[in-house]
């Protein structure tokens, strides 16, 4: 009897321990949303660390409302799995940065289970905001990275296709205006890791994203 009890309270113990990922971030994110209730018809944006550590991302658009719901490191699957709590706002517009987490998490990975990721977490937000502008930035292109530049190039393309069939739906390339006059992807717009941008990088993306923000 008391070994079937301690069996169950090692049960207990450990369900409790393992935690998904990520799963502090989003306890932060309701935290915050109980002390400051958050505006409606605003702009949310959900995705991986270039939006987390976009902490002044307000200051950028400053005629704009804005939530930011990003969590460092994230991947689309995360965004499925906490697609609930994510998407428990009353937004005008949601822009979504995240996938290259995907890849770098697994350098094996096809471009194509990736859009498949996005497409999925897409139909989530369908499903509760028929009618709403939903938007993706284009997975940049980290120097840190360079090795799965050719997977994410295929993944930005076909999100593309999939984007521009979909209606109040875009697709926001900023890959362009992180290059050089030569093509080449301009490495003085990232820190020293080579994967999260400066301000000038943010300032870059503001100026593509901006005819996009309703």
């Amino acid at each position: 009897m008391l070994s079937a009890f301690l069996l169950l309270t090692f049960a207990l113990f450990f369900s409790q321990e393992k935690k998904p990922m990520f799963w502090q971030d989003i306890e932060n994110f309701k935290k915050q949303d109980q002390e400051t209730p958050p505006p409606k018809d605003a702009i949310l944006l959900i995705g991986s660390s270039s939006f987390t550590k976009w902490t002044d991302v307000a200051n950028y658009f400053p005629d704009k409302t804005i939530i930011n719901r990003g969590f460092g490191g994230s991947r689309l699957t995360d965004l499925n799995y906490f697609a609930n709590d994510l998407l428990n706002y009353q937004p005008k517009q949601i822009i979504i940065y995240c996938g290259e987490n995907d890849f770098a998490d697994d350098d094996k990975l096809k471009a194509d289970v990736v859009v498949e990721r996005f497409k999925t977490f897409y139909q989530k937000i369908r499903a509760k905001f028929p009618k709403i502008e939903v938007d993706y930035i284009s997975i940049k292109y980290s120097p840190s990275r360079e090795k799965l530049w050719p997977q994410m190039k295929e993944a930005n393309k076909k999100i593309a296709a999939f984007m521009k069939k979909q209606p109040n739906s875009e697709f926001i390339d900023i890959t362009k205006v992180m290059q050089d006059a030569k093509g080449n992807v301009r490495k003085d717009l990232f820190v020293e890791d080579m994967l999260h941008m400066t301000p000038e990088g943010y300032k870059l993306w503001t100026s593509v994203m901006n005819p996009y923000m309703k």
